[in-house]
Order: C-alpha cells, then structure tokens, then sequence
C-alpha cells in the first residue's frame, strides 16, 4: 500500500541517524565475476555498490537491490538490518512491498477478464451487490484509480495511536471495504486519479467471489508458482516475516526509531499485504512487461494510462496496476508501495531491458516530496541502475533530471507516491 498520508503529517520527521563507523556494504554478482574495472557484462559492478553504499551514508540504516541487464546480474547490499546488533542487511532477504501487491492483483484479475470471467467495463455491484458501491463505479475503474472511492487508510492510520493499534488487529476485508465506502467521494466516477487503498481491497474481493478461492490462493496458482517465486506470499495471520528480513524503522514523534517488522498486516491485504524480495520481483515485472502473463488484449490495456496529475498530463500515468514514469534515460514500468518501516521501488525499462528492484527499511524520514540526502542518494543509485553508459551522466547528476517522477520521490520518503497514494502508504 503506500499511503495515509494523515499518519504521515504526525511521524514523517525528518530524522539524523547516527550510524556507528562506515556503513556495511556487501555485495553478490551473479554472471561474470565482479571487476575492480570497471563493467562487467553491461554493468558497472563498483560503481552499483558505490552508489547504494551512498543511501547509507545519507542516512538510511540498510538497503539492497538487484539490478539486470538482459542475462547480467548484480545484487548488493550496504548498512544494517538491525540498528541494535548490527547485523548486515542481505541482498536476499523477504521484505514486505506494500502496494507493489497491486499489480500482482491486477494481473490475476486481468486474467480472468481474459477468460471471460470478469467484464472490465461492468460495474463492481454486479460481482458485489451486498456493499453498495457506486452503480457508475466500474471493475476498470478500481485498477487505475479513478473510483472516487475514499481511501480507508486516511482514517484507520489517522493518528501515532492508530499505528500501534492496527498493527496488532486483525479486519475482513469487508470492514476495510465498509470503511472506504463510508468516505466521502473524491471525484466523480470515472473522473480524475484519486489513489485509493479501498479500491483493491474490492478487487481482491471479486478475484474471491468469482473464482470462490481466497486471492492469495489465486495469486499464487496463477503467478507466483509458475514464475517459482520462492520469496513471495502473502503473510495472512502471520505477523512476521517467514524468511531472512530486516527490522522496519518508522520515526516516532520524538524522533526515536522504532521497528514494525511484526505486525499484522491484515489491515493491508489485496492492496499491499505481500512479501517477496528483489529477485522475485524482477523475475515478476520482467515476465509481465513482457506480455507472459497476459493474453495480448489485456497486455495492451494494462498498459493504458490516466495521469496521476491532470496539470501534467507528461509526468507519472497510471495504467490497470502499474504505473509509467519519466527517467533520464527514458520511460520506466513497474509500481512502488510502502507499509510502516519497509519500502520498496521495481522499475522496467522495456528499450533497453534494464531493471531494478531497491528495497529499504526506514521509512516516513522526511516530509512527503520534501528534498532530502536519502531521496538524492537514491535516485542517483536508480540512475546508475537504468540508464546504460550512465558513469557520465551520474557524474553530472541533478534532482531536476527526475523532476517529473513524483511518484519516486513521495514513496522514497514515505509520502503518498506515485502522486498521492494514501494509506501513509502504509501500504502504499
């Protein structure tokens, strides 16, 4: 999920941390051996570490990713997973992706539009007639965000209290859908994006209803065993992280860190309860991005687009569960999400095939879009990652080559992302 952007107003503090000696940087290649050169099969091995290294030294506690070039792999890691013992964070550890679960959920639901099982264009009371969503509201309409349906987020993280509460209760998703129904409307149906946690929780709703199987049981069958995603699932009762994983740091109203990696994460479900890790995700956006999972049709539609901002119609768009965003070197694919104390970001460029996927434990560091040393850092890391023959151009790097990539910059510092997205994008 990415966003409550309430919470957000009471813990994105922006925060010094106080990080004890240089950060812990390890880094794991796959492909040819890692050169003290320079690139190795089309990526610059030192310069990729260098360059994450750099996150932890603007301040974030630990980070990994994993960055391919057609058959080239680079994984790495720097800083810690845990600021109390010091263990180093992993390039293969599970984190919990937020919103990112979106797209998982919009393919499977795009699918069964592909089998004639689910109608785009029809309304969402014909699947669910007992919630009384808005007649006008169409299935089409939950996937890119143009429902007008309220973000339930916005109030169940409303406060510092709330936090603390939700992360140890356990909601159906028919009290997360009643929540963001009760909302006042955003917009008109079918009007302008108005990113909406609620609008997912429904799709995961009808995924059930239709084919009379739990979501994570349909997402499983249909993605994630083909693909063999061996990191990815979705948590249901369980409050931890099942694998290896780093703690999740959140700001409290005193600036002190504290870590939501246990938590139930019941409150986020379809619209962004999943775990999986870099690797995972690459393999998944890689074989979506490529047509593997759709039939044509529905590839095409994913892909068509609504702006996130109606004042610039050229920056971010949204499509059904992905988003397009503006680069130095080009148009990149894929979404973000974010949930208390964990945050990640996977990026498609579909010229050149380049990819990467960042995963962090801190979030809610610094105001919503607010500049800030990790946000620059990072996306100086994102461009070394996408944009070939980047050595140079990352030398004259400057914020304003990504001033139209809103979405990057709210979710890096825990804002409501790709425009707006609300649930403190506590799933984001």
């Amino acid at each position: 999920m990415r966003r409550t952007q309430r919470v957000i107003l009471v813990i994105t503090c922006a925060v010094t941390l106080v990080m004890a000696g240089a950060p812990t940087g390890s880094a794991v290649t796959t492909g040819a051996p890692v050169s003290n050169a320079a690139v190795t099969d089309g990526l610059d091995h030192v310069a990729l570490q260098a360059a994450l290294d750099g996150i932890v030294e603007a301040g974030m506690p630990g980070t990994f990713a994993e960055v391919r070039d057609g058959q080239s792999i680079w994984r790495g890691a720097s800083g810690v997973a845990d600021m109390a013992t010091g263990r180093p964070v992993s390039p293969g550890f599970q984190h919990r992706v937020g919103s990112i679960t979106k797209t998982f959920v919009a393919t499977t639901l795009l699918q069964l539009v592909g089998e004639g099982e689910v109608k785009l264009d029809a309304p969402v009371d014909d699947y669910l007639p007992e919630l009384g969503v808005p007649p006008e509201v169409t299935v089409r309409m939950l996937l890119n965000h143009t429902s007008g349906i309220g973000n339930y987020t916005d109030v169940l993280l409303a406060s510092i209290e709330d936090v603390a509460q939700v992360r140890a209760t356990t909601f159906t998703p028919q009290q997360l859908a009643a929540l963001g129904l009760s909302m006042p409307s955003t917009t008109e149906p079918g009007g302008v994006w108005s990113y909406s946690n609620t609008n997912y929780i429904l799709a995961g709703m009808i995924i059930e209803e239709v084919t009379g199987r739990p979501v994570a049981v349909e997402v499983t069958r249909r993605i994630v065993r083909p693909l063999r995603l061996r990191d990815t699932y979705f948590p249901g009762g369980l409050e931890r992280i099942v694998g290896p994983h780093s703690k999740a740091y959140a700001p409290m109203p005193d600036g002190q860190l504290q870590d939501f990696s246990v938590s139930n994460m019941s409150w986020a479900w379809a619209a962004g309860a999943l775990i999986s890790s870099t690797r995972d995700l690459n393999t998944f956006y890689a074989a979506l991005l490529n047509g593997r999972l759709l039939r044509p049709e529905e590839f095409t539609v994913m892909r068509q687009t609504v702006p996130m901002d109606p004042a610039d119609p050229d920056a971010d768009r949204y499509g059904l569960g992905v988003y397009v965003v503006p680069t130095p070197c080009g148009e990149a694919w894929g979404h973000d999400g974010l949930v208390i104390g964990h945050s990640a970001l996977s990026l498609y460029m579909p010229d050149s095939g380049r990819q990467v996927t960042i995963a962090f434990n801190l979030t809610h560091y610094a105001p919503p879009g607010q500049p800030h040393p990790i946000v620059t850092a990072s996306l100086r890391f994102l461009q070394e990652a996408l944009c070939e023959g980047s050595a140079s151009q990352v030398a004259s790097f400057s914020l304003d080559s990504w001033g139209q990539s809103d979405s990057i910059v709210r979710m890096l510092t825990g804002g409501a992302g790709a425009g707006q997205k609300g649930e403190g994008d506590h799933a984001r």
